[in-house]
């Protein structure tokens, strides 16, 4: 059994927090050129991950409310990022997809995350890279744990 030091988890706990906001940077400041933030990345991600995702399954994924999401959908809407459309089988939803200009979008600010979590890794090595899957899954919430990772794991 692993028994930490409340040293060694503090350290933990503050790694993970200027992990997150070099991890943030570079997309922070391509998104802010639209006028755009990380909630506007986080849309753009898992409509770009999940072609035709519904807005019920966008709202389920981000577990934000109908409003917030409302706002932000509605921008990108606008500025010819995503297209809502109605759903073939049931018109009551919104199926949402990137248009070229998000495409274009969330390539960039992909490709500049890809390139930092691709350098850490390859400086970890293999081993520390399943560790640390392992450690992020662990942070879910257990209730959670098996649906994001099989959301996580399909492709």
């Amino acid at each position: 059994m692993l028994y930490l030091r409340d040293e060694e988890l503090r350290q933990g706990i503050e790694l993970l927090y200027f992990a997150y906001r070099a991890f943030t940077s570079d997309p922070d400041a391509i998104l802010a050129e639209h006028g755009y933030g990380r909630a506007h990345h986080r849309v753009i991600h898992f409509v770009k991950a999940r072609p035709g995702l519904s807005v019920a399954e966008l709202l389920q994924i981000l577990k934000i409310t109908k409003q917030s999401l409302s706002r932000v959908l509605k921008q990108l809407v606008e500025d010819g990022m995503i297209e809502s459309r109605q759903g073939r089988d049931d018109r009551r939803k919104r199926i949402l997809r990137l248009t070229p200009a998000g495409e274009t979008l969330a390539a960039r600010v992909a490709a500049i995350q890809r390139e930092r979590v691709a350098r850490a890794y390859r400086q970890a090595g293999p081993e520390a890279v399943a560790g640390w899957r392992k450690v992020l899954a662990g942070l879910l919430d257990e209730e959670e744990r098996e649906t994001i990772l099989d959301f996580v794991n399909r492709r």
